[in-house]
């Protein structure tokens, strides 16, 4: 079992910058590709961006590219997300989410296993 709690959400003006964390309860977390998705009122869950185990490989949505900076701190069984030239669009809650993949990539359409509460983000217009 892995359990996460991300942190980091709140209220921001458009062009702002806000980092979201991601903390982790297993040892072996590092065994753990982490994935942040979002899901905005009457919209389907997306994936944000994703970070593989060792944080060699990363993937980012084309809405967030150039924008948004998923990495981890392995000493900390945590992993973030760097959001800068935050937009309206922007506003949801973000959930981190983890699965078993110890090497490489993770493969599109990967279902994850574990995942947090959720945090708000709300960019100002």
């Amino acid at each position: 079992q892995v359990q996460l709690v991300e942190s980091g959400g709140g209220l921001v003006p458009t062009g702002d910058s806000l980092t979201l964390s991601c903390a982790a309860s297993k040892r072996t977390f590092s065994s753990y590709a982490v994935g942040w998705f979002r899901q905005a009122p009457g919209k389907e869950r997306e994936l944000v961006a994703e970070i593989s185990a060792h944080g060699d490989f990363t993937q980012y949505a084309d809405s967030v590219k150039d924008r948004f900076t998923i990495s981890r701190d392995g000493a900390k069984n945590t992993v973030h997300l760097h959001m800068s030239s935050l937009k309206p669009a922007d506003t949801a809650t973000y959930y981190c989410a983890a699965t078993f993949w110890p090497l490489g990539r993770v493969p599109t359409g990967t279902e994850y296993d574990y995942w947090g509460q959720g945090t708000q983000v709300t960019v100002s217009s």
